[in-house]
């Protein structure tokens, strides 16, 4: 097992983050141009990265009260297990700070995803301090 924690501080009101990060179904647009594509059914989330890869997701939880989105990849080959959350934390007027913390398994998987997640986090940061998300 690996965990990966990503954290960055991103120049908006986190409640206007944390609108854009619940809303589940437009993680596409919160995360582009590494996500290029997205869509939900129910609780399941597909998710299209900008090397073609396409994810099944399941949000397992979205906490208003913590400002916290959970979820798990499915069905990934080479992965036995995957468990993420994401969140948004209050860090002065007009600033917060967004925490991506992942665990999968087997741990070697870490090496191929984290980079995904930095620029991820790096993607949600740019799209909200200019309005594109």
């Amino acid at each position: 097992m690996a965990s990966i924690t990503e954290q960055v501080s991103v120049a908006v009101d986190a409640q206007r983050a944390w609108q854009a990060l619940r809303d589940v179904g437009r993680a596409h647009v919160l995360f582009a141009p590494v996500l290029v594509a997205g869509s939900i059914a129910g609780e399941i989330r597909t998710v299209t990265f900008a090397n073609g890869m396409v994810a099944q997701e399941r949000i397992l939880d979205i906490d208003d009260k913590q400002r916290r989105v959970a979820y798990a990849a499915l069905n990934v080959p080479g992965m036995e297990y995957h468990h993420a959350s994401m969140q948004v934390v209050e860090d002065g007027p007009g600033r917060c700070h967004f925490v991506w913390i992942t665990d999968v398994h087997p741990a070697a998987v870490a090496d191929s995803i984290r980079p995904l997640i930095t620029q991820g986090a790096q993607a949600l940061k740019k799209n909200l301090e200019t309005g594109a998300a």
